[in-house]
């Protein structure tokens, strides 16, 4: 008989703790210092590498497959607008207030205490819990530095909250910089070339171009021109025009296609941050989200990024809270939906074979 109550209760002890310590993205230093302590303490060895802290199963088989669990201790920071202070812990009404108890606190140490189970029992898998940081800002210092120094990874559960449905596919992140060269001028006269207006005509294109390729999960790739900025002074004519587009990909393209593709169709400069930020997706019929299905779960595709995008191997996000939550005043995170997670993070994983 599996306790669940007591797995609930060690997770929202942990989770209080996590709370009270701030861990903005960069700066995870002590937090991940308090969980490794944590970790040890409970008499399981860690592994660390910056602000990222892992165990695995004491029973790993290299014979076995290998399952990752996974959720990030850092957080965004507090918007404007908190009632209550963002690292101070609070109970009310069923619910625990503080910055990263939704996003992804709740998932972090429901899913440490499913590692405890797990690595405790026999399985047809290995086992491995990961912490890890700069989720939020996607950082090169993260999960992707770590998988290297993991053993080979066959499946990953992503911790993110999802209301505990299964997200099986992930939309992809493009960031471009765009830029649109004029010559300066004098507003009063018909002088200089107007950088603003070389630019208008790719914006607009942003804004009504669609790509023929639609998923059925994720719908189409979505441009959103974010940011523009021009101009120094009223009456020059602005000799440069900078913009930023926001593309979340699906999985019909790569990310360097549609790059390719774009810079056929506008005639200012455009340069991407990256291409790393791939979007993802799990077959329908892979054993975990046929399992998850029979526990009476519906799949579906997520528009919101996670490290899901720099895993080379099949995942599934899925996590106790709502996205909706995320990055708001007052975040919180339901009692109970920690204890259904454990719960349902149990019935998923036990016994399953990959």
């Amino acid at each position: 008989m599996i306790d669940i109550n007591y797995y609930t209760s060690e997770a929202l002890t942990l989770l209080q703790a996590l709370i009270g310590i701030p861990s903005i993205s960069r700066e995870e230093d002590a937090a991940a210092d308090f969980l490794q302590n944590y970790i040890e303490e409970s008499g399981i060895m860690t592994g660390r590498s910056g602000n990222n802290v892992w165990c695995i199963s004491p029973m790993f088989d290299t014979s076995k497959p290998t399952i990752l669990l996974n959720s990030h201790i850092d957080t965004v920071k507090p918007v404007n607008g908190w009632r209550r202070h963002p690292y101070t812990p609070k109970q009310e009404n069923g619910k625990l207030y503080g910055l990263g108890s939704n996003d992804a606190g709740a998932s972090v140490v429901s899913l440490f205490q499913v590692y405890r189970y797990l690595s405790a029992t026999e399985q047809k898998y290995n086992s491995i819990f990961l912490a890890s940081c700069e989720e939020e800002i996607s950082g090169k210092n993260g999960l992707e530095s770590v998988l290297k120094q993991l053993p080979p990874i066959t499946l990953g559960v992503v911790g993110e909250p999802t209301e505990m449905q299964p997200a099986i596919a992930e939309k992809g992140l493009v960031v471009l910089d765009l830029t649109a060269y004029g010559r300066s001028g004098h507003a009063a006269r018909n002088e200089g070339e107007n950088a603003i207006y070389k630019m208008l005509p790719d914006i607009e294109w942003f804004r009504t171009y669609h790509f023929p390729k639609e998923s059925d999960l994720l719908g189409p790739v979505k441009m959103t021109v974010t940011q523009i900025n021009a101009g120094i002074q009223h009456n020059i004519v602005p000799e440069t025009c900078s913009a930023v587009v926001d593309i979340r990909t699906n999985e019909c393209y790569s990310n360097e296609e549609l790059f390719e593709e774009i810079k056929k169709h506008i005639s200012c400069e455009a340069k991407a941050r990256s291409f790393r930020l791939n979007s993802s997706c799990i077959p329908a019929d892979h054993p975990i989200v046929q399992r998850a299905i029979s526990l009476g779960k519906k799949p579906f595709g997520s528009p919101t990024l996670s490290d899901q995008s720099l895993m080379p191997f099949p995942s599934l996000k899925i996590g106790p809270g709502k996205s909706s939550r995320s990055h708001t005043a007052d975040e919180f995170i339901m009692l109970n939906e920690i204890e259904e997670a454990i719960d349902f993070y149990i019935k998923l994983l036990d016994g399953l074979a990959i």
